[in-house]
């Protein structure tokens, strides 16, 4: 054995500061994995060695358990377009769950394809066409409007009065086919997250709850939330670096 060997000490390292980090984000974001809190650190300036993080990640035992899915065979003949611009193309739809005395409700949630940004989620017992009017109405004379909405085939969206409304606006409905939602794949994986972040992670006892709650969760998804499609930025930041065409590192 040479000296060297013999008189080696290896190095302690402190990994308290990221542990605590760690917890925290566990806590605030259960539904989460290990990259999802790995960038939110890292979007806060945080810059350790991804390495060691995972290490301490797998020591606190915060690993999420993951369930085996069957793969179904593509569906979708053509790729997806990815708009190139803001309020080129948005998409709606409808989500469901129920409250803690079983009285089921609704969520119309309406996102912009280019950077992911959920524009709206409108939480009610009831949401008829006038309803998705009034909505759509509020988001044009917030932010202007798209070229065309992408949505599925429901009674809401294909009614005379959506019809008429898009035909006064200039605003094309793309209706997907029938039993087909991966050709709306955004508002379908924005669906998927905002059930895992709300409504499959509490239980609520009023609107007013699942609406209070719905609030933080978007400002969150909007402005924190790193987005695998996004080069791990949350959809305002991406928005903000790419019309300036910056790099954001």
């Amino acid at each position: 054995m040479s000296k060297s060997v013999y008189y080696y000490k290896p190095q302690v390292t402190d990994d308290t500061e990221i542990e605590q980090a760690l917890q925290e984000k566990a806590e605030q974001h259960s539904e989460e994995g290990f990259w999802k809190a790995y960038n939110r650190l890292r979007n806060e300036g945080k810059l350790w060695n991804h390495k060691r993080v995972h290490r301490v990640y797998k020591a606190l035992g915060l690993s999420l358990r993951r369930k085996v899915k069957k793969r179904l065979p593509a569906r979708v003949k053509e790729p997806l377009e990815v708009p190139q611009t803001i309020n080129h193309t948005w998409s709606m739809d409808f989500v469901t769950d129920v409250l803690d005395n079983k009285t089921r409700f609704r969520g119309f949630n309406v996102i912009d394809d280019y950077n992911r940004e959920v524009l709206f989620i409108e939480i009610d017992y009831s949401l008829p066409s006038n309803r998705i009017i009034w909505v759509l109405n509020h988001l044009i004379n917030k932010r202007g409007k798209p070229k065309r909405i992408r949505m599925d085939n429901g009674p809401e969206f294909i009614a005379n009065i959506t019809a008429n409304w898009s035909l006064m606006h200039d605003i094309e409905f793309k209706y997907i086919e029938p039993g087909k939602p991966t050709q709306n794949a955004f508002i379908e994986r924005f669906n998927g997250s905002f059930r895992r972040g709300v409504l499959d992670k509490y239980i609520f006892e009023s609107l007013e709850q699942v609406r209070e709650q719905t609030q933080i969760w978007m400002h969150d998804y909007n402005h924190f939330r790193p987005h695998d499609a996004l080069e791990n930025m949350p959809p305002i930041k991406y928005a903000k670096i790419k019309s300036k065409g910056a790099s954001p590192f």
